[in-house]
């Protein structure tokens, strides 16, 4: 692809490192940005410059947060002793559109995936085992995505949290084997959170 402009060259190249952008829409999306008025691009990289500097994970659950503490944590009405393990932010925000949980959340930050380099010591793992050490939960419900990844990641912190009194649960398989959370349709997601089985039998169905 040939530009007349260092510039717009430079711009298209940033924009499709994004998932899923490649360069002919990066281009549009960069030739777009030209057509407006200046001061919307201007709002654009300040709200991402913004973004990137002033931007926290809540010290509770690693949620992103404006706040040390994020909203959910902060929430007196919340159970504090029914935890719900996710990958990412993206999966708090398809489960609480679902308005049948009202437990906490722990964002690991990722799946276990060797091939990926991606251990268990990369993920918030050891903060969940920390939670549950300290007698509070009851309760951890495993609510990521039914890959080989997922079921991997979910055995492994399993396996940490044997030695404590916990219940562990996982959602039911509402959500195809394979599937991301975050696509799965709210009235899916709803039921599988409120039909979690327990994760001993999904380890014998599987």
């Amino acid at each position: 692809m040939e530009f007349s402009s260092k510039l717009l060259e430079n711009a298209v190249y940033e924009i499709s490192q994004l998932p899923g952008i490649g360069k002919r829409t990066a281009l549009r999306l960069v030739l777009h940005l030209l057509r407006q008025p200046k001061e919307q691009t201007e709002r654009l990289s300040f709200a991402l410059q913004n973004l990137r500097s002033e931007i926290k994970f809540c010290r509770n659950c690693h949620n992103i947060s404006d706040t040390e503490l994020c909203e959910i944590c902060a929430n007196p009405k919340r159970e504090e002793s029914t935890i719900c393990v996710v990958e990412d932010i993206r999966d708090v925000m398809a489960i609480e559109n679902t308005n049948q949980f009202k437990g906490m959340y722990h964002v690991l930050g990722g799946k276990i995936s060797p091939i990926d380099g991606i251990g268990p010591h990369n993920l918030n793992i050891d903060s969940l085992v920390e939670k549950v050490r300290s007698g509070k939960v009851k309760e951890i419900i495993f609510a990521l995505s039914s890959t080989m990844e997922g079921d991997t990641t979910n055995f492994y912190i399993f396996k940490q949290l044997e030695p404590y009194e916990v219940i562990t649960s996982t959602i039911a398989r509402g959500i195809s084997v394979g599937d991301e959370l975050e696509f799965a349709d709210e009235v899916t997601l709803g039921r599988s959170i409120l039909n979690r089985i327990p994760f001993e039998n999904s380890l014998k169905n599987s």
